[in-house]
C-alpha cells in the first residue's frame, strides 16, 4: 500500500510531463493553440523589454519586472519537464539566454547594465519552428527568408540601442535619451552619419565601428532576401536540398522529381 501511495505522485508527474511534451512539441490543434498563446505572451514580454529604459523609473516597474520573472521561470520549468534530455536542453543557446534574462529580472538593480541583452529573446523566438510552419502553409511562404533577415536586423537595432543608451546616454532623461540612442544606431548602421550625435572617446569610436560593420552586413543580407528570385522551402527527398523555385519539377542538385505543394493565391 505504501508503495502504491508513493507511486501516485510519480505517476502524476509523468502524466504532466507527457502532457507538456504534447503541448510543446505536438501538432494537434490544442498544441498549436498552446504554442501560439505562448508566442503571444513572449511578444508581450519582448515589448516590455524594449520599453524598459523608458519605464525603469516608474513606481510599478519592479512589480512588472518580477511578474515577468515569474512567467519566465514557469516557462523554463515547463520546458525542462517537457524535455526528454534536460542536460542537452540546458546547453542550448536559447535556454542559456533565458536563464541569463531571468537573472536580470530577479536582480534588476545589480544587473541593469546587461538588461539590453533581454532583446535577444526576439531572436530566440524566431528560432521556433511553429511560426515558420504556419507561414509556409500560406501564400506568403516565400517571405520566410525575408522575415528571418528582418527579425535579425530589428533585434540588432534594439540590442545596440539598449547598449548605447546604457553606457552613453543614460544621463539623459529616459525618453529623450533612448530616442537619441536609437537615432544614433540607425544613422550609424545605415552609414548615413549626420554627425549631430556622436559617442565620446575611444570607446565610442570603437563602438561606432563595430555597429557599422555588423549593421551593414545585416542590411546587405536583408537586401539579398528581398531582391533575389523567390524560392520555396521544400526539402528534396533524395539529396535534402532545401530551396527550390516554386514551379520546379526536378531538383537542380540531383534531378529527383519534386512534388512541391501548389498553394492557391
Amino acid at each position: 500500500m505504501a508503495e502504491e501511495t508513493a507511486s501516485e505522485p510519480e505517476g502524476r508527474i509523468e502524466q504532466l510531463r507527457n502532457r507538456l511534451r504534447q503541448l510543446y512539441h505536438g501538432r494537434s490543434p490544442a498544441a498549436v493553440r498552446f504554442q501560439l498563446a505562448t508566442t503571444i505572451v513572449d511578444l508581450l514580454i519582448i515589448a516590455f523589454f524594449v520599453a524598459t529604459p523608458l519605464i525603469r523609473d516608474r513606481p510599478a516597474f519592479l512589480w512588472i519586472d518580477y511578474s515577468v520573472a515569474v512567467i519566465l521561470f514557469a516557462e523554463i520549468a515547463a520546458r525542462m519537464l517537457a524535455s526528454t534530455n534536460v542536460p542537452r536542453l540546458m546547453r542550448q543557446p536559447s535556454m542559456l539566454l533565458d536563464l541569463f534574462i531571468l537573472a536580470t529580472l530577479l536582480a534588476p538593480q545589480w544587473l541593469e547594465n546587461f538588461g539590453f541583452l533581454r532583446i535577444l529573446r526576439l531572436w530566440s523566438l524566431s528560432q521556433r519552428g511553429l511560426i515558420w510552419e504556419q507561414l509556409r502553409a500560406t501564400r506568403y511562404r516565400e517571405w520566410e527568408d525575408v522575415s528571418r533577415a528582418l527579425i535579425n536586423i530589428v533585434t540588432f537595432l534594439f540590442v545596440v540601442t539598449g547598449f548605447i543608451y546604457t553606457f552613453f546616454f543614460q544621463g539623459t532623461s529616459g525618453f529623450e535619451g533612448y530616442v537619441d540612442a536609437f537615432y544614433f544606431t540607425v544613422t550609424t548602421v545605415t552609414t548615413t552619419g549626420f554627425g549631430d550625435i556622436t559617442l565620446p572617446g575611444t570607446a565610442g569610436k570603437l563602438t561606432s565601428i563595430a555597429v557599422m560593420i555588423v549593421g551593414i552586413s545585416l542590411f546587405v543580407r536583408l537586401a539579398q532576401m528581398v531582391f533575389r528570385p523567390n524560392k520555396v522551402t521544400f526539402p528534396c527527398p533524395k539529396c535534402a536540398l532545401q530551396r527550390h523555385e516554386p514551379d520546379a519539377v526536378h531538383c537542380k542538385a540531383c534531378g529527383h522529381v519534386l512534388k512541391i505543394p501548389d498553394h492557391a493565391d
